[in-house]
């Protein structure tokens, strides 16, 4: 007679190693986002606020009441003092947890959803320390140092061959960020923009691919199967394909951009054999230049 397996044993072996991977991601993220801070008050910016950031040059539309005139006294052109722009965000972070994620073309190369989960983590780091509210798709976005933890923890693996964004809980006039490979049906990158866009929400699609997902290096007999199992295809001359794969791979990448734009959002596509560190930085940019 066989006993079925506890289930329980399960979970608490998963959460076992769950528990032995989260440390070395946080520290990870944590050693990512130091390579792109500009300095300790990066994010600085003229805004309403109390704190001194700066004198500039007034010009025109200037009125006199922002004129400082003590420092204008020193020099021949007046100028206007400047403060910290201090209004806190709200940022949803969207990593699709779908199998499609888990593929990589080579061991020595990160899954799509290991960068994912990185450049997440690492972006909600940058974001957190500049005084913003940051949440996963779904759950309020919250302030302060112990809400990266939370992050991490929220990230999970889902059981569909590929994801949907998940638009709920975005917060009105607040941004958000989608992290995916988009293989899958547009049509809910399309409802999700749509629902975004109708409450003011600003935002970027950071698009993850393999290289082989890229470059397409397969010939002869080939069986191509989706990660999840549900698509199979098998054929005798991979690189026949390689012309018509790669021009529909084009047209998904051009048709990305242009919902983004359509919408205010920004769009880039990014490689897993490439640095982390260019996707954190144009991803935190694209962000901070949506105020």
């Amino acid at each position: 007679m066989s006993l079925a397996a506890d289930p329980r044993a399960s979970l608490r072996a998963e959460a076992e190693l769950l528990g032995q991977s989260l440390p070395a991601l946080l520290a990870e993220a944590e050693m990512l986002a130091q390579t792109v801070m500009l300095g300790e008050h990066g994010r600085k910016r003229a805004g309403q606020g109390d704190e001194f950031w700066q004198y500039r040059a007034a010009h025109a539309g200037d009125s006199a009441r922002a004129i400082d005139w003590r420092r204008s006294a020193r020099a021949d052109t007046p100028f206007v003092r400047e403060r910290e722009w201090q209004a806190a965000q709200s940022v949803t972070l969207w990593v699709d947890p779908s199998r499609s994620m888990a593929f990589s073309g080579e061991k020595s190369r990160p899954t799509k959803a290991d960068r994912a989960r990185l450049l997440a983590l690492a972006l909600g780091v940058l974001m957190l320390k500049g005084g913003e509210r940051v949440g996963l798709a779904g759950q309020p976005p919250r302030p302060g140092r112990a809400q990266v933890v939370t992050l991490a923890n929220g990230l999970a693996d889902g059981a569909e061959d590929y994801g949907v964004p998940d638009a709920t809980g975005l917060v009105p006039l607040g941004r958000a960020v989608f992290l995916s490979d988009f293989l899958g049906p547009l049509e809910g990158i399309e409802t999700a923009l749509a629902y975004a866009a109708d409450r003011g929400v600003r935002g970027v699609l950071v698009q993850l691919l393999d290289p082989a997902e890229e470059e397409f290096p397969f010939s002869g007999r080939t069986v191509f199967e989706s990660m999840g199992g549900s698509l199979r295809h098998e054929t005798q001359s991979a690189n026949a394909l390689r012309d018509r794969y790669l021009a529909r791979l084009a047209e998904r990448k051009d048709r990305l951009a242009t919902l983004a734009r359509a919408v205010g959002w920004h769009y880039a596509c990014h490689h897993t054999g490439q640095p982390a560190q260019s996707a954190l930085l144009w991803a935190y940019q694209a962000l901070e230049g949506g105020r």
